[in-house]
């Protein structure tokens, strides 16, 4: 897949072009609900660990791993952290708010290791990570880097494009590791649009010379 390479100082500037689509501020106060293939909860110190085709939804935000620990501490914020399937990566999607009238907007994301922080209300993307926006079905944004921290509340994202860690192999980190994204432009409102240039009527065009040479008859 082809990418254009980005400075990651532009990477600050595109919850600007994200305009005016903000992740759904519901999400935070809704329950999280998860399926899987079994549960091992400690009531004590406030954990659950589920595993097997493991699905989290909470509002419109859906989690799907390999393995979900989840923790909830003494106010009530929860954390997640979801494992994928070895050699795959876990997934996350959440709508957006847009105005009336506008394209829904979805911000999906793969990596091997996915933490939620339901106090701080951001998404961390581990170790091969990616993040997509889609407007309606089109991909308009795609970025790609180590680690990818999406914060809800702001819009803001961060990337990390230095892998820190070896491969399964123990093979050292790559040099010379890089963020890449690439992102559509606006679509810039009629108003913008500047008109045509009407053809000047006091200024005739000038009229061309027949030749039959390649030259034009010049010597």
């Amino acid at each position: 897949m082809n990418h254009r390479l980005l400075p990651i100082l532009l990477l600050a500037a595109l919850a600007c072009t994200l305009g005016v689509a903000h992740a759904e501020k519901a999400d935070r106060a809704k329950p999280m609900n998860i399926e899987a293939d079994a549960l091992r909860h400690d009531e004590l110190k406030q954990t659950s660990v589920f595993s097997g085709r493991v699905v989290m939804t909470k509002g419109s935000i859906v989690l799907r791993g390999a393995r979900l620990d989840v923790r909830q501490d003494a106010d009530g914020y929860q954390y997640g952290v979801v494992t994928a399937e070895p050699g795959k990566r876990a997934f996350f999607r959440q709508k957006r708010d847009t105005l009336a009238g506008a394209p829904d907007e979805f911000i999906e994301g793969e990596s091997e290791v996915i933490e939620y922080d339901g106090k701080a209300d951001n998404v961390r993307f581990i170790t091969r990570a990616e993040l997509r926006r889609y407007r309606g079905a089109v991909l308009s944004d795609e970025i790609t880097g180590a680690v990818i921290v999406y914060n809800n509340l702001t819009d803001v994202f961060s990337v990390d494009g230095k892998r820190t860690t070896t491969n399964a192999a123990g093979d050292a980190p790559a040099p010379g590791s890089r963020v890449r994204a690439v992102l559509a432009p606006k679509d810039p409102p009629p108003a913008a649009a500047a008109p045509e240039a009407a053809p000047s009527a006091s200024a005739p065009a000038p009229a061309l010379r027949p030749s039959n040479s390649l030259g034009g008859g010049a010597k």
